[in-house]
């Protein structure tokens, strides 16, 4: 009942005029990020952290958590009528959803997608409404030793577990942190791996690792493989009211459920995220179909859209509750949405609830009103969606680009900060280019100094033991946690890695359109 109070209270702010417009621009310009392969809501939330220092906190993570579930939704549009997938979790759409679309049945791939989002979205926002406050609730009792064996789970579960490499991806968590060690040691106050620039005293601000990272490195990484022509876009046709037949619906209710049942658990842990899940959700509905719907599955199934979407948008709203509670990023996003956080001083975790509830409640009671914008904004305006497919490529990141660095100059007005999102945009290309992860640099360099906190009170409280790091029974079960969550997570990307070997489940085409995308593509 409380819960349900807390929440009532988050409608009365949420529903405010000023924040139903901070919700309808998030879920505007995520849906337009989805729909444009190569603009996660990673890059996107990055390049509009500079925001946070004219908005209220309130305002500013209404907004990047729109951006967050308009991203998962836009994304169906350009693996449908495109059959590009702009990122992992959109393959398995474009496997059934593109063929569907060559069949004329596009706008029925679409409804199904838009509406299992919808599905997915609420009920998995219902089971965070309810979950996160109990979790907090146990979470608040955690002492420094057991806050820095939570912290040493997302590192090592993110770097194992995030990318197709465990040394890549644990490289790239290393540079995370020594990112997070440059600046003034809390302590004795001196300083390190400042190479005696004053500017750097304070440290690196993590806006400029994650535009860096997303925005910089990915533009680069994207001009590299640039290649010019026509866009083919799939018209859309008919009205949107006549898209999903009473025959489509019947077949369609049962995967939005069971992609929501797979997605959301799987986005609570930082167990290969929402591409898991939908490759999971995929293989469920084709080992689970019959008869007609059975033979359809490589030709154009509607299971096989509704299921994956639904698993899509379920995990989604699955790592905000590692993220509000305990303060643990598990997706690139989550990990940049922290850093939104911290700028405000904020800190998410067990005492987020009781500090700022006001803010936490409106920001899950907006969830709620964002589901409800993307099903408007996702049916009868698919058509401009489509036309947005049309921008060339070398506008749109010229664009980034520029507004990239204007963000970076914001923050402080210097010029050094340009050069240093310039340095770290260039590592992000080389790590892009060749492999290795960049979402573990984010989570090190933001968890990093975390990390540092809770060992160097958990060390002052044990005058030096080391053995009080695992003297708590939270403790020993979070290390034995660490071992069951990354053997489950290498397990389920084995199974996904199969499922992608299969010519019969996941053509080549696919899986490789999100490396090297078709001549017009971009």
């Amino acid at each position: 009942m409380d819960s349900l109070n807390a929440l009532l209270e988050g409608f009365a702010t949420a529903l405010q005029p000023q924040y139903l417009l901070y919700a309808f621009l998030g879920v505007f310009i995520g849906t337009a990020v989805g729909v444009l392969p190569g603009i996660g809501p990673a890059m996107t939330v990055a390049l509009l952290l500079p925001l946070t220092y004219t908005l209220d906190p309130t305002g500013a993570l209404i907004l990047f958590a729109g951006i967050y579930y308009g991203a998962m939704y836009g994304g169906s549009t350009t693996s449908i009528l495109l059959n590009t997938p702009g990122e992992s979790a959109s393959i398995v759409t474009a496997l059934e959803g593109h063929k569907m679309a060559k069949a004329g049945r596009g706008a029925t791939a679409l409804a199904t997608a838009a509406i299992g989002s919808f599905v997915a979205g609420t009920v998995a926002t219902v089971l965070l409404t309810f979950l996160a406050p109990t979790i907090a609730e146990l979470a608040v009792q955690l002492g420094p030793a057991d806050y820095f064996a939570l912290i040493v789970v997302a590192f090592l579960t993110v770097g194992a577990l995030l990318g197709t490499s465990v040394s890549r991806g644990l490289t790239s968590l290393g540079l995370g942190l020594l990112l997070g060690l440059v600046g003034t040691e809390v302590l004795s106050g001196q300083q390190r791996y400042t190479f005696g620039v004053p500017a750097l005293a304070d440290g690196i601000d993590v806006v400029l690792i994650a535009v860096g990272l997303f925005a910089i490195g990915e533009s680069l990484y994207v001009a590299s493989r640039m290649r010019h022509g026509p866009v083919q876009v799939i018209p859309v046709t008919g009205g949107w009211r006549t898209w999903l037949s009473g025959k489509d619906f019947r077949r369609s209710w049962k995967p939005w459920l069971r992609g929501t049942a797979i997605g959301f658990p799987i986005g609570t842990i930082p167990a290969g995220g929402a591409d898991v899940a939908t490759f999971l959700s995929y293989a469920t509905e084709r080992r689970l179909a019959k008869g007609t719907a059975k033979a359809e599955f490589g030709r154009g199934a509607i299971e096989g859209v509704a299921g994956p979407e639904s698993a899509n948008n379920a995990a989604a709203a699955g790592v905000l509750v590692p993220l509000l509670t305990l303060g643990l990023p598990t997706t690139a996003t989550a990990a940049i949405i922290i850093s939104a956080f911290q700028s405000y001083g904020i800190r998410p975790g067990p005492l987020l609830f009781e500090n700022q509830p006001g803010l936490v409640w409106a920001l899950i009671a907006s969830l709620y009103v964002a589901n409800v914008l993307l099903i408007i904004l996702n049916l009868p305006l698919v058509g401009m969606w489509a036309k947005v497919l049309q921008i060339p490529r070398p506008y749109l990141y010229a664009g980034i680009l520029a507004f990239a660095g204007l963000g970076a100059y914001a923050l402080h007005f210097n010029i050094l900060d340009i050069l240093i999102l310039l340095v770290i945009g260039v590592v992000g290309f080389l790590m892009r280019r060749y492999g290795y992860p960049v979402a573990p640099m984010v989570v090190g360099g933001i968890l990093g100094p975390m990390a540092e906190e809770q060992l160097r009170k958990a060390m002052a409280i044990s005058q030096g033991d080391i053995l009080y790091l695992v003297h708590s029974p939270f403790a020993i079960v979070a290390y034995s946690a660490l071992a069951v969550i990354i053997a489950t997570g290498l397990w389920l990307k084995r199974r996904k890695a199969k499922i992608e070997a299969s010519p019969k489940l996941v053509p080549t085409s696919a899986i490789s359109a999100i490396e090297e995308p078709p001549t017009g593509r971009r």
